[in-house]
């Protein structure tokens, strides 16, 4: 196991907020297995053929311990590929030889103190699309999302920023407003701007935001009439407790389900705390004071604000927790937002969903029991600290032993938009004209399948409890989240499309530079070594290597043109290797 230097950063001030005398109920996205394509066995079987052993044939990874202070060292080739491809959305091949000169808990701390880069609002300002005639499209969206994915020099936040993304889901698609890309974009700033604080003040800028009061219909929500029997919508409340903080089923903290005297899960909340929670989101609307029609898209940045003669402001009944009849509508959320915020079950349930978007899918109890206590406690007395929890995440042994990485249980399939930022982060892709003009890459059968920002659903591209049926995974009911997206077509449209990406033909202005690779095309062996690492993080077998190598034999190699030829034929076949798509 290489030794590892692990150095705490600095943390963030303690939130002050008095937990709830009794914290109630809990959370299980993951304890479910969910049903959904049955053809998400085309991966798992390419798993099978791709120098991976069968889920079936072996047991767990042991238990690993977070890493301990130790004498500084500078990591591998191979670690620090796996490093980056847990850390990054890709690498290059400078990336890759600084961290070989450094350690991990030196990187970390470069990337906690790197400034933001311009916000996508702004970016969307600068470039024009706030002309009234972008007022109802989606316009420039994709385009400041792929930029920032791409091209920024915070790639840890940008990883952080997707992740998070992936839990507090809210999509274009479901934003039914004018200037929506607006509203999306401040979205994605908030999330930046917390991807390294703490998880309560996340909770409460993402409740108050435009966008998800839109995307899951509390905007403008009324108190109930008794006159016409209406009552107020409950939509944020159940996705606020079932998807965002407690989860369905009270769990230990290392995220196993507690049983009751049942053997069943004991389920964290009922229908009850769902209504009585909605009456704290009554009354909360879009703050449009100052602006006149057609109004600018200034609006869709400000935190919503309280409508008065629309907050129910009898008492409030839930979790436990009772908020008292005249509490003011800012109150009454603080206190149910500190109350979601000491549950017991927010650190595992949060912390095991994270590990699953950047480490693997099936973490060990132990590991989710280590992060979790960090979240609950950064040990400086601070519960929430995002940035802490991150640490934990990436410096745990669990993730930085590769011999735990050799076992078939270990890792996570790379959603098809990361493996596509692999390659663009790999080869310094640029947009030529600064318009990042890539579009919309959901399309399953002609593109990628999937696309920031635009999941058809609050329960994200794929569940974190999804359980692939008919698989090896399913015999040992492992998770295999990111299989849920995947079938036939999806399989056939990721490589066809990536072929078009590779050769320069299929994302707008985006262009690769290969300058790298053309030096050393006319030497195989050498060529795929250098994909290998920097691509692919040297997670590709040399038996796989050795079969994609004797193509590129057969391959002229006089012409530039030719040796191009060569590279696309390369960077193709390491693109659909099931070593590559299943990340170790």
């Amino acid at each position: 196991m290489t030794t590892l230097l692990y150095a705490p950063v600095a943390l963030p001030p303690a939130v002050k907020a008095p937990p709830p005398k009794t914290p109630t109920k809990v959370d299980s996205l993951g304890s479910r297995v969910n049903r959904g394509v049955g053809a998400a066995t085309v991966l798992v079987g390419l798993a099978a053929c791709g120098g991976g052993e069968d889920a079936s044939t072996s047991a767990a990874p042991k238990t690993a311990s977070l890493l301990t202070p130790g004498p500084s060292a500078h990591p591998s080739v191979a670690d620090a590929g796996r490093f980056l491809t847990q850390a990054t959305l890709g690498f290059n091949r400078a990336d890759l030889n600084a961290l070989r000169k450094s350690t991990y808990a030196a990187w970390l701390e470069n990337q906690f103190l790197t400034p933001r880069s311009q916000s996508h609002y702004d970016w969307l300002i600068e470039n024009g699309y706030g002309d009234n005639k972008y007022i109802n499209t989606q316009s420039g969206l994709d385009n400041t999302i792929w930029r920032k994915l791409i091209s920024s020099n915070d790639p840890l936040r940008q990883r952080m920023v997707l992740a998070l993304s992936e839990i507090f889901v809210v999509s274009i698609l479901g934003i039914n407003a004018q200037w929506r890309q607006f509203s999306a974009a401040n979205y994605l700033d908030i999330l930046e701007s917390n991807a390294f604080g703490n998880y309560r003040t996340l909770l409460q800028q993402i409740t108050l935001s435009p966008a998800m009061g839109y995307y899951l219909t509390y905007r403008g929500n009324a108190k109930s009439n008794p006159a016409n029997g209406s009552q107020p919508d409950e939509n944020y409340a159940r996705e606020l407790m079932q998807l965002f903080s407690i989860g369905l089923v009270k769990l230990q903290n290392n995220g196993n389900p507690t049983l009751g005297l049942d053997g069943n899960p004991i389920e964290t909340y009922q229908q009850s705390d769902v209504s009585g929670l909605a009456r704290v989101f009554t009354g909360w609307d879009i703050d449009t004071s100052g602006l006149t029609s057609p109004r600018p898209p200034d609006y869709q940045k400000r935190p919503m604000i309280s409508v008065a003669t629309k907050y129910e402001t009898g008492s409030k009944k839930f979790l436990d927790t009772t908020i008292a009849a005249g509490t003011s509508a800012i109150e009454s959320l603080n206190t149910a937002l500190d109350s979601i915020f000491y549950h017991p079950n927010v650190p595992p349930f949060i912390s095991k969903q994270l590990i699953q978007r950047l480490v693997t899918s099936n973490p060990t109890p132990g590991y989710v029991a280590r992060v979790a206590a960090v979240f609950s406690n950064n040990g400086a007395g601070v519960r929430g600290d995002l940035k802490a929890v991150l640490q934990a995440i990436l410096l745990d042994a669990e993730a930085r032993d590769a011999s735990l990485a050799t076992a078939p249980t270990y890792g996570k399939v790379r959603e098809p938009m990361v493996r596509f930022l692999n390659w663009a982060k790999a080869y310094n892709a640029t947009s030529p004209s600064g318009a990042w003009n890539i579009g919309d890459l959901s399309n399953p059968a002609t593109r990628l399948g999937q696309s920031p920002m635009r999941s058809g659903s609050v329960f994200n591209f794929f569940r974190p409890g999804y359980v692939p049926p008919g698989t090896a995974l399913a015999a040992k009911n492992m998770t295999g989240p990111e299989l849920q997206i995947i079938n036939e077509s999806s399989v056939a449209g990721y490589i066809n499309y990536m072929t078009t990406i590779v050769t320069g033909r299929g994302a707008g202005d985006l262009t690769p530079d290969y300058k790298s690779l053309l030096s050393i095309a006319k030497n195989p062996p050498g060529l795929l070594a250098e994909i290998n690492q920097v691509l692919a993080g040297s997670q590709v077998s040399e038996k796989t290597l050795s079969t994609i190598e004797k193509l590129i034999n057969s391959m002229a190699s006089t012409t530039e043109t030719q040796l191009l030829n060569r590279i696309y034929a390369a960077l193709t076949l390491v693109l659909a290797s099931p070593e590559f798509i299943v990340q170790k």
